[in-house]
């Protein structure tokens, strides 16, 4: 069957993340089986009583009006999964050598998880950081849920330097029950620094996911001319690169480094993926939910 995958500059011209973010959806879970990670199928399971605090939307009220007692609809697929989103916006995630910077398309990207876990009833959580933590939306499924996290999200612009440290010393402190959290950064630090700070949540029963998002001229840059290349994070630090430098040398570096931090984390027991910006985002998210369920 042929399959029509949205590329990023298509993203960037439809109106609004809410938007943006069912097409994503729509279009990368269409033709998936059921998985039992994100659980995306809705077919129902089971009954449970009510508990107080729970969201009425979810209530079968046919039961409610036979039996006067109030139960809730459970599918299979649905795994109660708090998601939290780390969503970098440090300096160098502005940079974009075609129609979506690594911001925009990280924005999409955590637009497109947080509508899917609310399609699947899960709770869903934001933490924005660049050397700080500059927004942070606790994890909830109560009404209104998906509107906070999307504005905040639509807020995010970049700021300053990245420190992992204090996003995830901001998780510890203030997220006790165990869930899914995703990491979207371009993630220039050591990867060893990078793991040593992100493994903790890992000893607390967190699964952790790293999205590596990278511009296509960071993985394979492709110049005739010397350029000037300057430190977006280290104002005023600029070098000049030939072009036979950006072949050789560099390509040889970041290969080393994407390759350094896949498997440090992988040995960490994270889930880690590359994301070339250029790449339609759902068939991204399609590769690596197979990935992740073993079809490849």
């Amino acid at each position: 069957m042929l399959q029509r995958f949205l590329d990023p500059a298509t993203l960037n011209s439809i109106s609004g993340l809410d938007l943006i973010a069912k097409t994503v959806v729509d279009g990368f879970v269409a033709g998936l089986h059921r998985s039992p990670d994100f659980g995306f199928s809705q077919e129902f399971a089971e009954y449970r009583a009510y508990a107080q605090g729970d969201d009425l939307r979810h209530v079968d009220w046919n039961v409610f009006a036979r039996t006067g007692r109030c139960y809730l609809k459970r599918y299979r697929g649905e795994t109660n999964t708090r998601l939290l989103v780390l969503l970098d916006t440090s300096a160098s995630m502005g940079y974009g050598s075609h129609a979506v910077n690594k911001l925009d398309y990280a924005r999409f990207l955590a637009a497109s998880l947080c509508y899917l876990a609310n399609v699947q009833r899960d709770a869903a959580g934001l933490i924005v950081f660049d050397e700080d933590v500059t927004n942070y939306v606790a994890p909830s499924t109560r009404q209104g849920q998906l509107f906070r996290l999307l504005h905040a999200i639509e807020q995010a612009h970049t700021g300053t330097r990245t420190d992992f440290t204090k996003p995830f010393v901001h998780f510890q402190n203030f997220l006790h029950r165990r869930g899914m959290v995703v990491v979207i950064s371009d993630f220039y630090e050591d990867p060893a620094v990078i793991v040593k700070t992100v493994e903790p949540l890992r000893f607390r029963g967190n699964e952790v996911i790293l999205f590596h998002l990278l511009d296509p001229q960071e993985i394979a840059p492709n110049f005739r001319e010397p350029v000037l290349l300057v430190d977006m994070e280290n104002s005023g630090s600029a070098i000049e690169v030939s072009p036979e430098y950006a072949r050789h040398e560099y390509r040889t570096k970041i290969d080393a480094h994407i390759e350094a931090l896949r498997s440090q984390a992988r040995g960490a027991g994270m889930d880690y993926f590359l994301v070339d910006t250029g790449r339609p985002l759902d068939e991204g998210l399609r590769e690596y939910l197979s990935v992740r369920r073993g079809m490849l």
